[in-house]
């Protein structure tokens, strides 16, 4: 892949911002990053595609004001709830790379998992499709339905609609830290999907987004996003120019920091032996 403008513009402007206050350190604790995950939706249907985008809430405490793909953190629900069709092994093995901790297929299948369910919550939007026959019912605790955590009340809520995630049309696109020294950290993976692969479109939103659009790539370059987002942008622009988007060989693009500086890292899967 091709060396992405707004990463470039990034670095140079931390550099310059590591250099203005030599030896200044946050005054934050350095917090480890949380797994989450994101998804990015595109409208292919017109003369230029366009990504679903949503403003997060003023009073909010990571990326108040920003407009961001639908996304959030990993809940252990998540890695267990019935999926109408899993994860292409590509995907997980994507997935696994440079993964921190416990790496795990479980781990990564609930990446996705998350993605899903994150976009039901703050879009309203069903990527899913009719349960198996073998599908469980999402219920509350029995004897104190309060004890219920917000994922599995959020996975019960997809349910009532009729069908459980549909894991397969996913592709994971690019990853992300978020750097030292912020209130929140993150270790989120970037997933996308078409948008023929909304199932359903409700009227559920916990109210983290508000104002969602839909916005060609160089409308969606015009709004207040957050500086990771737009280097996403890029790189998703390259792919759909490429038309490489859903091609299982290309490398994923990894941002996190080392050493007080940027980084970007191609992750690779390994080649097939003969």
């Amino acid at each position: 892949m091709s060396e992405n403008e707004s990463f470039k513009a990034l670095v140079a402007e931390r550099a310059a911002a590591k250099t203005a206050t030599p030896g200044t350190k946050s005054s934050q604790p350095t917090l480890r990053p949380r797994d989450a995950a994101t998804l990015i939706i595109i409208d292919s249907e017109g003369a230029a595609p366009r990504v679903l985008l949503g403003k997060r809430r003023d009073d909010l405490k990571f990326m108040p004001g920003k407009y961001v793909f639908p996304g959030g953190r990993l809940d252990a629900d998540d890695k267990t709830m019935t999926a109408a069709r899993e994860l292409r092994p590509n995907e997980i093995d994507k997935l696994l790379l440079d993964m921190k901790g416990h790496p795990s297929a479980a781990r990564a299948r609930g990446l996705a998992m998350t993605a899903v369910r994150e976009t039901f919550e703050e879009a309203g939007l069903i990527i899913g499709g009719a349960p198996p026959a073998s599908a469980a019912e999402v219920v509350p605790p029995a004897e104190n339905p309060s004890l219920e955590s917000p994922a599995s009340k959020s996975w019960r809520q997809f349910q009532a609609h009729g069908f459980v995630p549909d894991l397969a049309p996913l592709t994971f696109l690019a990853r992300a830290i978020t750097p030292p020294g912020r209130p929140r950290r993150f270790d989120t993976r970037f997933f996308c999907v078409e948008g023929a692969a909304i199932a359903k479109t409700t009227d559920h939103n916990d109210g983290e987004l508000s104002g969602l659009v839909w916005m060609t790539l160089v409308e969606a370059r015009e709004l207040d996003l957050p500086p990771i987002t737009r280097v996403i942008l890029e790189d998703l622009a390259e792919r759909i120019a490429k038309r490489s988007l859903h091609d299982p060989s290309v490398p994923i693009p990894y941002y996190f920091n080392r050493h007080g500086t940027f980084r970007r890292e191609m992750l690779h899967l390994a080649a097939p032996t003969a």
